[in-house]
């Protein structure tokens, strides 16, 4: 037995026994066979082809769907670039403000020759304890800016009970055209304060020998640099600042010509035409940003200035004010800046900024109404629906006439007036959407939605 033989067992066992392998015959290639191996690869090639085709096309729409995409992008860009734009445009004609005072000229000298000849020096000089102090006519000046700085002067002229004209000319000068600051203020309560003695019943009449003119104060805001056609904001670069805008001499300007309405009723320093060019003078003041921080002061002096008329006068002034307000304004949001710088704290004071409202809306449609109920008749006939129409100048028009309505005497008298009125109201609040984009007209229809509840209760 040879060791390498197989065990009985392994013999008997199948999984190791080989399995019989069926040799198969070899199938002949014919010509068929060659001709569908060849057909397949050609579909193949083809096939592989047109995915190759389908492959770019999709690429070249995708830069197709790329520039699509670019160009919408642009457009929406440039569509926000127009907003912006018109947001801007918006945005600056609802900044009031206009310039006021332009180039400056030359101020006056402060030359007093006189002054050291006056009986209030002359009696200081004589007196006997002058030995000591050797006072003379020129340290005059000095000695009367120390007088009037310490309020002595003031003192000693309402004990006296008089005011010469050297006196009255030198403070009054100091108040236009000095530059030193404590001077200007102390002249101008120096004035205030002899002024103000007339409007006092139990005080000491005090005899003053020198009143200063509507002309002299004309004069100094000749000076200034006030312009009597007002203009932008806008200055030009080639002028030197120092020379523009709002003189320092002007606080000391508008109390003294406060302080001179005040008196006017007892004492007649201007006629009722100069105290309406002050009226309006001041008015015009309110136009100017720089001046913003003087509103309290002009805000006294224009309530004096209104009050200096005597009641045959006023109603004449009043509509002659009025009218020559609404012609130097521009057409543009200052003329609302000048309506609400007019207070409601008296009577004259409503009167004159309903009939400043109104003349302004005369303007605004050129003269071509002749009463009251045409004006409301064409803001009726405005189609705020239209894509063309002025928001903003119905902005404007919004507010002139809430303005003028206000205190107008004839809404009494005239029912229907009120009646359009509410017409108008409704046509602003309710023909303009809550997604109109256009420019003012969300302003236009809260405004005029809270005037018609206001109107409603």
């Amino acid at each position: 037995m040879d060791l390498d033989d197989p065990l009985d067992f392994e013999n008997e066992d199948p999984l190791l026994t080989n399995p019989v392998v069926n040799k198969k015959r070899k199938k002949a290639i014919g010509l068929d066979d060659l001709l569908t191996d060849h057909y397949k690869q050609k579909s193949q090639i083809l096939e592989r082809e047109k995915k190759r085709a389908a492959k770019a096309k999709k690429s070249y729409n995708s830069d197709e769907d790329e520039n699509g995409k670019e160009a919408l992008l642009s457009k929406i860009v440039n569509s926000c670039q127009n907003q912006m734009e018109e947001i801007s445009v918006e945005e600056e004609n609802s900044e009031w403000g206009l310039q006021v005072f332009g180039n400056k000229e030359t101020l006056p000298p402060l030359v007093f020759p006189k002054l050291g000849s006056c009986s209030l020096l002359r009696s200081f000089i004589n007196n006997e304890v002058n030995t000591l102090v050797e006072l003379s006519t020129e340290t005059g000046e000095a000695f009367l800016e120390g007088l009037l700085v310490n309020g002595w002067l003031s003192k000693l002229v309402l004990a006296s009970g008089e005011v010469e004209k050297s006196i009255a000319t030198w403070t009054f000068k100091l108040i236009l055209y000095s530059s030193k600051e404590e001077l200007r203020a102390s002249a101008c309560e120096f004035w205030c304060a002899i002024l103000s003695s007339k409007n006092e019943v139990d005080a000491v009449p005090v005899k003053i020998h020198w009143f200063p003119s509507y002309s002299d104060l004309e004069k100094a805001l000749v000076a200034y640099g006030f312009l009597s056609e007002l203009s932008s904001t806008a200055e030009p670069d080639n002028t030197d600042s120092a020379d523009r805008g709002p003189p320092e001499n002007l606080i000391a300007w508008v109390k003294f010509t406060a302080a001179c309405c005040q008196v006017r009723s007892k004492k007649s320093m201007f006629s009722s035409k100069e105290a309406e060019k002050l009226v309006e003078v001041v008015t015009c003041l309110f136009l100017d940003r720089r001046l913003q921080g003087l509103s309290v002061i002009l805000y006294e002096c224009m309530h004096s200035a209104i009050s200096c008329f005597t009641d045959q006068e006023w109603n004449t002034s009043c509509e002659k004010i009025a009218k020559s307000l609404a012609c130097r304004v521009p057409r543009d949001i200052n003329c609302l800046r000048v309506v609400d710088c007019i207070s409601r704290v008296s009577k004259r004071c409503k009167q004159l900024r309903s009939a400043v409202a109104y003349q302004i809306l005369v303007i605004f449609f050129e003269n071509k109404i002749t009463n009251e109920e045409e004006i409301l008749n064409l803001l009726i006939t405005v189609n705020v629906k239209d894509k063309t129409c002025d928001l903003f100048r119905m902005y404007i028009y919004l507010a002139l006439t809430e303005n003028w309505l206000l205190s107008c005497p004839k809404l009494e008298e005239k029912p229907v007036m009120t009646e359009m009125w509410g017409v108008y109201l409704r046509n602003c609040s309710c023909l303009i959407s809550s997604t109109d984009l256009r420019l003012y007209a969300s302003k236009v229809r809260n405004k005029a939605s809270y005037l018609l509840q206001g109107s409603t209760n």
